[in-house]
């Protein structure tokens, strides 16, 4: 659970890396997140009413509620723990962009998300897999 929330914790920290294991950690954490929402919202949140045709009830707008305050309170916090995986693979924060690509600038981010990053110390800070940067066979 630690790792699901870290990027909270270091809330608008655009500096520094962040290993892969913290950024799906906190995408598996969001889709949780929504997921629950959105069975709250389905699930339990229509109604209906003298007609017979369903309306959305009292638990369909908790449920959007809680998943527009999570979503906007989730936005800083996610793009810079993928600024910072951009970081660990010693490339610039600003290719967080290239998500606004239509059709194939999520799948290249995903990509990019997905490799690891750079052994060492790099440009932006010492490798957060081996912070004393200290090989034990050599």
């Amino acid at each position: 659970m630690e790792w699901m929330l870290m990027p909270y914790r270091r809330y608008a920290d655009f500096s520094g890396r962040s290993q892969r294991k913290e950024y799906w950690m906190f995408m598996l954490f969001y889709i949780i997140v929504a997921v629950v929402c959105t069975v709250l919202m389905i699930g339990g949140g229509m109604a209906l009413d003298e007609s017979g045709q369903t309306e959305p009830g009292p638990l369909f707008w908790l449920g959007v509620a809680a998943l527009v305050i999570f979503v906007l309170g989730s936005l800083i916090p996610s793009v810079a723990v993928q600024v910072r995986r951009f970081h660990d693979q010693d490339k610039s924060g600003w290719l967080v962009l290239l998500g606004f690509i239509p059709y194939v600038g999520g799948l290249i981010v995903f990509i990019f998300m997905c490799l690891d990053g750079t052994r060492g110390p790099n440009r932006f800070g010492n490798d957060p897999k081996n912070p004393t940067n200290s090989d034990v066979f050599a």
